[in-house]
């Protein structure tokens, strides 16, 4: 295969990492620092470590993508290595919801006392979107296992 053929999944999973790292660079230093109300301000710390935290797993995603999509240009996409690598993706998911769940309890405290209910939802929508990521991961981890050992139960055959 070609190697530009996923050039522009390449530079999908560049583009989806850049605005978070700048986020957490710029934006959660900017969050503690200048608060809505400063009554509660100590309440965001807890959210914002999850949140520096979750960068890691995510990050570690990413490059588990990049090497998936070097595993496919260099024709290896059915085989262990990227079995491995949407293994590590799955778990990474896992990782990042679970650290959302975790940071629930303290946005669902200053959406009480700032009278938010819409906070909660939004606070939510991380734990969904890694889980419905990591359901995906193990999917296309099982579908490609099988297919490996289709395969080799053919070279077997052969």
């Amino acid at each position: 295969m070609k190697r530009g053929s996923t050039l522009f999944l390449r530079m999908a999973v560049f583009l989806i990492g850049t605005p978070v790292l700048a986020l957490a660079i710029f934006g959660l230093t900017w969050l503690p620092k200048n608060p809505a109300n400063p009554d509660y301000a100590y309440m965001l710390y807890p959210i914002v470590i999850g949140m520096y935290v979750s960068a890691i797993p995510f990050f570690v995603a990413l490059y588990q993508a990049f090497k998936l999509l070097s595993h496919i240009d260099k024709n290896q996409a059915f085989s262990e290595l990227s079995v491995i690598a949407l293994k590590n993706i799955k778990i990474c998911a896992m990782t990042i919801s679970g650290l959302y769940l975790v940071i629930l309890p303290f946005v669902f405290l200053i959406a009480e006392l700032d009278d938010a209910p819409g906070l909660v939802i939004i606070g939510m929508v991380p734990v969904f979107a890694s889980m419905v990521i990591a359901v995906f991961a193990a999917v296309l981890q099982r579908l490609l296992k099988e297919a490996i050992d289709i395969k080799s139960e053919n070279d077997l055959t052969v």
